[in-house]
């Protein structure tokens, strides 16, 4: 499933947006404003800041594939006026540089997800917020940045941190059930969406890189990708397909009914929160599915 594309807003239409705009409070209700690439990032800024925040966040949309968003001059707008930036960083979110430069601020707070953690390189898995075991960590650099952007209300903030982290302990309890129970069982995945949480569990991806990446990216795998992993469910090598439903092919799809023929469960993932949804409860759904298909 592929989004309609939106042109991002030219440099001359974004000033005319910003001429009559202010930034840092939303709507003069003294708020500070945030803005998240993502929902996931959304989410967790809101549950911290609570009714100190206004989020607005870009990535909404479980069924729309993040890699051909663009963003359009609503986006650039409440980027502008945004205090603090929450983005994910290697490449997924490349749209909001474009953004960041077209409305350069010397005031605004920029948390990049990928260099809290770390991570780097081409081939690192941009699915950050899969990461069960360093949750913590990114929740923990949102509340910092809302310190700094609004230090008279740190306490506040300092608060809605611990409170994120308590709400974490059924999804953590829940992947150390998984790890103890089937460390080492083999899973396939069509997309590296929940590599951290895979590995998190102890399991074992045996779907070839080779197939995945280009799945990932929109492009066709060469055929001996293709062959390796129709061959792990055929022979049923693997305990669980895990199949990303926010990206779908023609090629995902058969392989998802050969699973399904072969009595292999599949379990749904999303790069994007669900709407309606908490950022942890939906974490723990998921991670509920793929200890219930492990256990078939």
């Amino acid at each position: 499933m592929r989004t309609v594309l939106v042109l991002a807003p030219t440099a001359a239409a974004l000033a005319l947006l910003l001429s009559a705009c202010g930034g840092g409070r939303a709507g003069g209700t003294g708020r500070l404003e945030v803005v998240a690439a993502e929902n996931v990032y959304g989410n967790i800024a809101a549950q911290i800041g609570g009714a100190r925040v206004a989020v607005t966040s870009f990535l909404t949309s479980p069924s729309a594939d993040p890699h051909l968003y663009e963003p359009g001059a609503a986006a650039g707008l409440a980027l502008a006026r945004a205090r603090v930036v929450l983005e994910n960083g290697l490449g997924y979110d490349a749209f909001m540089t474009r953004l960041e430069q077209a409305a350069p601020s010397g005031r605004r707070i920029v948390v990049t997800m990928a260099t809290v953690l770390g991570v780097r390189g081409k081939a690192a898995n941009p699915h950050l917020w899969y990461d069960v075991p360093r949750l913590g960590r990114l929740a923990a650099a949102i509340a910092a940045a809302f310190e700094r952007a609004d230090p008279r209300h740190a306490a506040g903030y300092r608060a809605g941190l611990a409170r994120f982290d308590r709400s974490l302990a059924p999804l953590r309890r829940e992947v150390a059930v998984i790890r103890r129970r089937f460390h080492g069982a083999a899973v396939a995945s069509t997309e590296p969406v929940a590599g951290y949480l895979v590995a998190a569990a102890g399991l074992r991806d045996l779907a070839p890189s080779a197939f995945t990446r280009p799945i990932e990216e929109g492009s066709e795998p060469p055929p001996a990708a293709v062959a390796a992993m129709e061959a792990l469910v055929a022979r049923r090598r693997v305990r669980a397909l895990l199949y990303n439903r926010q990206t779908v092919s023609p090629l995902t799809v058969r392989l998802r009914a050969a699973a399904q023929r072969a009595g292999i469960p599949v379990v749904a993932v999303s790069e994007m929160l669900p709407a309606g949804e908490t950022f942890q409860n939906w974490q723990l759904r998921q991670a509920r599915a793929l200890a219930a298909a492990l256990r078939r």
